[in-house]
């Protein structure tokens, strides 16, 4: 099983967490649109010792089926994608659009 497989399964799997924006020291245009059952500043700290370059968490909303709102988040934003989880959109326009849509989406209670 390939690292994408392994990362669709586990996203399928997420029924609690967080949804996430974050961007990266190396791209000032793109931002990272993500889901994770984790804490998302512990995340962010993870994939920045992972990889060359730090990642910044801009924006966290906890809800339900976060993957499912990743989903929708980037359907609305109808982003230009650049590389798996990184879209060319401006972090503000992403944080902004989550705020204004938790309203719609399932937060988690509790």
């Amino acid at each position: 099983m390939s690292n994408n497989d392994a990362s669709k399964i586990r996203s399928a799997s997420v029924t609690n967490g967080n949804v996430y924006v974050m961007t990266h020291s190396f791209f000032t245009d793109v931002v990272r649109i993500g889901c994770t059952p984790d804490d998302p500043e512990q995340y962010a700290r993870q994939l920045s010792e992972n990889t060359p370059g730090d990642y910044t968490l801009v924006f966290s909303l906890q809800c339900a089926q976060p993957c499912q709102v990743k989903k929708q988040i980037r359907a609305y934003l109808n982003a230009e994608k650049y590389v798996n989880e990184f879209y060319q959109v401006p972090p503000e326009v992403v944080k902004k659009l989550m705020q204004r849509e938790t309203l719609k989406i399932p937060i988690k209670r509790g």
